[in-house]
Parts: C-alpha cells; sequence; structure tokens
C-alpha cells in the first residue's frame, strides 16, 4: 500500500496538471520586461504613474514616512516628497499639483515636487482619484467620510460624501461620473461629479464579492470590477450596473486598470499573477493571459503613453510563527533589505 499510493498520488497529479494545462490561457505578447530593484524600508500600498509628467508615486509607510518619486521611463530617483504618511498619489495635469492620500493631505508642485501645503481631512485616507472632468480630487477612507473632495486648484475642500460602504478603487468616465466599489458590500458606488453626490449603487449580484479592484472603459461603458471571493473579475455595465459577465482572476486582487488603446483590463494579484482581459462580444469576455509578476505585487498603475503596466513588491523573510494574526494565521516576516521591487509588465 505505501508504494500504492504514492503511485496514485503521481497519476493524479498528472491529471490535474494537464487539465490545468488544457485550461490555462494561452502564452500572450505580455511579460515582465523589467525588475528594478529600487530599495528603501517602509511600507507600502498604492502605486502611480503620471504618464504626462513622467514620473512614478510610489507612498512608503513607516518610520520614515514619504513618497518616493521615479523616472517613469528609467526608473532613476528624481527625488521624494518627505514627512507624507499616504497609502496612495495622484496628479493633475492642468495645475501641475500633485495629492497624497495622507492625513493631513499633502500637496505639491509637480515640476519642483516641492510641497505647497497640508490639507486636513477627516477619515481614514486611503484610495486617491484626479478626475480631469473638473479637475476634483477624490480621497476615499473606509471609514466616514469616505470620500473628500479637493479642488486640485486651490486645495481647498469643497465637501464630503457617504458612499454607504469602504472604498477601495474609483474611475471616472470624464463626462461627471465617477465610479467606487464598495469592499464591504459587494457593490460600485456611483457619484454625479457635479452635485458631489451619491446616484446609484449596483450590486455584483454574487458574481464577485469583496472588490479590490475597479477599472472603466469608458467609450464601450464596460465597468471591470477585480474580486476577492469568488476570485472573479466582474464586468457591469456602467450605465445600468447589468452584469454583462465574469472570468476567474488570481488570489489577493488590489488593483485594476484598462487601457483603451488596447481594450484590455489588467488585474493584479498578490499571488503574483497579472491577469488581462478582453471583451470580445456584448456580453463575452475572455482572459488572455495570466503573467507570472512577483509574490505581493497587488497594485498595479498604467503608463497609458507607453502601455507598459508597473506594479510594486518586495521579497520577505520567514514569519514569525510565534506572532500570529486573528485566525492563527502567522505574520509576515521581515522585509529583505533592499529588495523592494517595480515590476514593469509590457510587450
Amino acid at each position: 500500500m505505501r508504494l500504492f499510493f504514492p503511485s496514485v498520488a503521481a497519476g493524479l497529479a498528472v491529471i490535474t496538471v494537464a487539465g490545468f494545462a488544457h485550461n490555462r490561457p494561452p502564452e500572450g505578447p505580455y511579460s515582465v520586461q523589467k525588475t528594478a530593484k529600487v530599495g528603501g524600508d517602509g511600507g507600502f500600498d498604492y502605486v502611480y504613474a503620471d504618464s504626462d509628467g513622467r514620473k512614478l508615486y510610489v507612498p512608503r509607510t513607516g518610520p520614515s514616512p514619504r513618497i518616493n518619486v521615479f523616472n517613469l521611463d528609467t526608473l532613476e530617483p528624481v527625488g521624494e516628497i518627505p514627512m507624507t504618511n499616504a497609502r496612495g498619489a495622484a496628479t493633475d495635469t492642468k495645475f501641475h499639483h500633485g495629492f497624497a492620500s495622507s492625513k493631513p493631505v499633502a500637496m505639491w508642485d509637480t515640476n519642483t515636487l516641492a510641497v505647497i501645503k497640508t490639507i486636513p481631512v477627516d477619515g481614514g485616507p486611503d484610495g486617491i482619484l484626479d478626475d480631469p472632468y473638473n479637475h476634483h480630487v477624490y480621497v476615499f477612507s473606509h471609514r466616514a467620510p469616505n470620500a473628500t473632495v479637493i479642488d486640485a486648484d486651490t486645495g481647498s475642500v469643497l465637501g464630503t460624501i457617504d458612499l454607504g460602504g469602504a472604498p477601495e478603487q474609483a474611475a471616472t468616465d470624464g463626462k461627471g461620473h465617477i465610479y467606487v466599489d464598495l469592499e464591504d458590500k459587494d457593490s460600485v458606488a456611483v457619484v454625479d461629479a457635479n452635485s458631489m453626490k451619491l446616484t446609484a449603487t449596483y450590486s455584483l449580484n454574487g458574481k464577485g464579492g469583496g472588490p479590490g479592484g475597479l477599472a472603466l472603459d469608458a467609450k464601450n461603458h464596460v465597468l471591470y470590477v477585480g474580486c476577492h471571493d469568488p476570485q472573479n473579475m466582474v464586468m457591469l455595465d456602467a450605465n445600468d450596473g447589468k452584469v454583462l459577465g465574469d472570468v476567474p482572476i488570481g488570489r489577493g486582487v488590489d488593483g485594476t486598470v484598462f487601457n483603451p488603446k488596447t481594450k484590455e483590463a489588467f488585474s493584479s494579484q498578490g499571488d503574483g499573477t497579472l491577469t488581462v482581459v478582453k471583451q470580445t462580444g456584448p456580453t463575452s469576455f475572455t482572459v488572455v493571459q495570466n503573467v507570472k509578476t512577483m509574490p505581493g505585487a497587488k497594485t498595479l498603475t498604467l503608463d497609458s503613453k507607453t502601455g507598459k503596466i508597473l506594479l510594486i513588491a518586495a521579497e520577505f523573510g520567514a514569519p514569525d510563527q510565534a506572532q500570529a494574526q486573528p485566525g492563527g494565521r502567522p505574520r509576515r516576516g521581515p522585509m529583505v533589505p533592499g529588495s523592494f521591487s517595480v515590476v514593469v509588465v509590457g510587450k
């Protein structure tokens, strides 16, 4: 029996692998083109590409909070926004102002990187979005107020919005509508950018849960929502919230972007995969590729000029089994010094 069970297990493994290979999306044109070990200590969350200003913003938390700024083309460091404990960043092209989802919100000149002012806000700033439609910056918080709206020119607070849930990622159609996925409500909130009011909430109808990423095909009015459980990307009609389809993605999604030039949506997962999804019909969507990136690379940004996807991650040592998180899971081990990296995916 001892000899038999391993043989059976091996046979099952072959069948499983063969089946997986048969269902796996074909190899596509995307691959990791560069992994730049930029180093530096501290935690990290969102990454943001200023495609017009050719800068990459990477907020780092910890004892030395700051936003590291890199040349978007070479990934060489060009400066930093010091003493800024932020989760994300966004820039407004018209006014050349940058903003951090920090408390207070930091506002800087994108040409000089000099801090202009800090803006007191309530809640716990996390995600952030600049809307070129009327040059308003939305700072999102899991606790009330869910969104604080800031004038990108003056840095004045224009108001706050109750979204009815915990926001993660947001997208704009550039025509007066903001869409925000609500992680704890399995839904997408719709905001009127003119009145700064919540106008609708779209349910994912069980097709996906715990949404962590959201992107928009503004031309075709399709929302792409990356979800944790089930691990799906769910597509919704942006006009009425109708579910158009869903496809499987990897584990630990925390970011989704859409490239209108290629008509592809990209979903980044903490398991080290980047899922590429394309619409093939009015209600038909296909996973065209799963790109292996780097474990922990769960957030991403699109360089709209080059079409490249940039992700961030780091290597970690063995976890301390004695220090368990709620649920019995061991805490993540210490970051390996110098391992923090920017991963570039392209064709």
